[in-house]
């Protein structure tokens, strides 16, 4: 399992990023790791680690890095050559399954869907958490924050996303989904999610429940 990781990415950047990566090839004895960066950056972060993790990490030199605070249209203009956009261009490569970045969030998506390009049938991608609910047992949440407005055929992307999740990465069998709402009854919400509803209940292959508050 190849991972590019933007290691500039976030607030602190390789010295939090660097000493994360190693935990992760600890904690995962099958994981490699491409550090996409500056070498001199990363280097120094690496100097005491134990060989047998090293050995598992490729540095990847990048040029420049995307502010957290720059406009999603302007960092894509300006992305050539930055960390964010080295890493992703690993999985169009082949290079890197996936990328991981803890950098601006609306230069992700929006480089993402730019260089590896969403899977047929997916407009836009979605941020995705996994909660512990009271039957002791798992929920999966999208989208968390990636659109600010969504149409009822994104929400059924959704659903079809999350629910595909659920049961081939969280290992949840025939998962429940809901469309998250301000209540219970199917008169209430936006025309969106009622949209939404009606296609759901017509998916067979989405165990649809219906609203929930």
């Amino acid at each position: 399992l190849t991972i590019a990781l933007d290691v500039m990415g976030g607030d602190f950047g390789p010295s939090v990023t660097v000493p994360a990566s190693l935990q992760a090839l600890i904690s995962n004895s099958e994981l490699d790791l491409l550090l996409v960066g500056d070498p001199d950056a990363i280097t120094p972060f690496l100097a005491k680690a134990d060989p047998s993790l090293t050995e598992r990490i490729r540095i990847i030199p990048a040029e420049s890095v995307i502010a957290s605070d720059l406009r999603a249209s302007q960092a894509i203009r300006a992305s050539k050559g930055s960390s964010m956009r080295v890493a992703l261009e690993l999985i169009k490569s082949g290079d890197a399954l996936a990328c991981v970045s803890a950098g601006n969030t609306g230069a992700l998506m929006g480089l993402a869907k730019l260089v590896v390009k969403p899977l047929d049938g997916i407009e836009r991608p979605a941020l995705m958490s996994v909660l512990p609910n009271q039957q002791r047992s798992k929920t999966v949440v999208l989208d968390l924050g990636a659109n600010v407005e969504c149409d009822s055929t994104m929400l059924v992307q959704f659903a079809v996303m999350g629910a595909v999740m659920a049961e081939q990465v969280v290992g949840i069998t025939n998962p429940r989904v809901a469309l998250l709402n301000i209540g219970e009854e199917e008169s209430k919400g936006l025309d969106n999610i009622r949209e939404a509803a009606a296609i759901l209940k017509n998916t067979a292959l989405i165990n649809y429940i219906g609203y929930l508050e």
